[in-house]
């Protein structure tokens, strides 16, 4: 080893130290947290199930009689036999609105709740939503896109409802979009906001992916779609 004029040994900065090894406790946290990432969406999403399956069948298994329960033929309980019965009965239901019987009945029963001045507010407002999100002809979020809000500077990410064309925009001459700017992680609960569309940029992410998004509070965002280089 040679060494410099002042006799200390001399200092090569090409040379690399090796990394130095995780003690024991630092590679024990870092399974741990593994672990967690692991473990809780699955665990999350059995707990979640099972809540919403044992909910069901408090909910509809009393309306089979008692006589005909399958305990009664079993030596066990059926699980989520509450679950089976209410896709049974909310398909007969839609078969019966399906017909002109059944469709005036619906009829009579919407107009006697329209005489109620509460509960026609809740009822008409949870009506159109769920007909947004389920029927097939009302036209769903289309794309995912970013909008300056809440001041110059700071983006949102919202989901594109119209891409224009709205008679919103009509009486300032405007052409308008439609956006939808959730809350996160709430993706439910959000702002309607009609923006100029020239002021909307839209993002090569699907609805799912900016969903997670949204909901991750930007933890997950979706993988870049940019060519690497070659």
């Amino acid at each position: 080893m040679t060494s410099s004029s002042d006799g200390g040994p001399d200092e090569n900065p090409s040379i690399i130290l090796p990394a130095r090894k995780q003690g024991v406790v630092a590679r024990l946290r870092n399974y741990f947290l593994t672990g967690v990432v692991v473990a809780a969406p699955i665990g999350l999403t059995i707990y979640i199930t099972d809540w919403f399956v044992e909910k069901v069948d408090t909910w509809f298994v009393p309306l089979i009689p008692e006589a005909y329960r399958p305990e009664n033929f079993l030596s066990f309980n059926i699980y989520g036999i509450g679950l089976l019965v209410a896709l049974v009965l909310l398909t007969l239901l839609g078969a019966l609105t399906a017909n002109i019987f059944g469709r005036a009945v619906l009829d009579l029963a919407e107009r006697l709740v329209e005489r109620m001045p509460i509960v026609r507010t809740i009822y008409g407002a949870l009506k159109q939503i769920f007909e947004t999100v389920i029927s097939s002809s009302t036209p769903s979020f289309r794309e995912v896109g970013l909008i300056e809000y809440p001041r110059k500077g700071c983006y949102a990410v919202v989901f594109v409802v119209s891409q224009g064309g709205s008679v919103v925009g009509e009486p300032i001459g405007k052409d308008l979009a439609a956006v939808f700017l959730p809350t996160s992680p709430n993706t439910i609960t959000g702002l309607l906001l009609y923006v100029p569309r020239e002021d909307l940029i839209i993002l090569d992410m699907t609805i799912e992916e900016g969903a997670k998004l949204v909901v991750s509070a930007g933890l997950v965002e979706p993988p870049s779609r940019k060519p690497g280089p070659i």
